[in-house]
């Protein structure tokens, strides 16, 4: 579990590519104080195990699915991303609770300064909209985020500057893809509200059995 407060910016170092995972291996620092082989870090908003380390950098293994659903598949050498180690039990709770699992990625369409604000105009799927309320947490790569506005296939994010300049939001640009994660909570209730159709018994009562019987 994270909380989507960065805690470094990391730098790509090797991508190895296999026919359909990777290993990712990259520079950090503070992010490695105290981290072990087989302890978590989120990589821009992703939760990779690390399985290699040295005295600055860590592998980790990419699989197929988390290719497929994250932004990860485009990361070369060079890239920055956003860093954090998996919460303590008694550290600050800054953000909101990041899973670290994507649910998919959000193509930025405008980036505009108001004031001392930076507000980024994320388009994304519905399936990812339906989770996402005005004033709500959402993680963009890892990033937590209040959500400023929300429309039917697009929502807004207004952040401090500090916040650019502390995480890679500074880079983006329009027409990047980011990884988007959406508040948890949101998707257990709707679970536990909505079972699954093959756990509902199936009745055999129809418009046309009504009919049939002179309903």
């Amino acid at each position: 579990m994270f909380t989507g407060i960065v805690e470094e910016t990391g730098m790509v170092e090797r991508v190895q590519k296999g026919r359909s995972s990777a290993v990712l291996t990259v520079q950090a620092r503070k992010v490695l104080e105290g981290t072990a082989v087989g302890d978590s870090i989120c990589v821009n908003g992703v939760c990779l195990t690390v399985t290699a380390l040295a005295n600055d950098r860590f592998s980790a293994d990419v699989m197929h699915e988390t290719l497929n659903r994250s932004s990860l598949a485009r990361l070369c050498s060079g890239s920055r991303v956003n860093l954090e180690r998996a919460m303590r039990a008694d550290g600050r709770f800054g953000g909101h609770m990041v899973s670290g699992h994507v649910d998919g990625v959000g193509r930025i369409t405008e980036i505009r300064r108001d004031d001392t604000a930076i507000w980024y105009t994320v388009q994304s799927e519905p399936h990812l909209l339906r989770y996402i309320v005005e004033k709500g947490s959402v993680a963009v790569d890892g990033i937590s985020l209040t959500v400023a506005g929300v429309n039917t296939d697009r929502f807004q994010v207004s952040v401090i500057p500090h916040t650019v300049q502390m995480t890679t939001l500074g880079e983006r640009r329009s027409g990047d893809l980011v990884n988007i994660e959406n508040d948890v909570i949101g998707k257990y209730v709707e679970r536990l509200l909505a079972p699954l159709a093959y756990d509902q018994p199936k009745s055999t009562v129809t418009k046309e059995f009504l009919a049939r019987c002179g309903y």
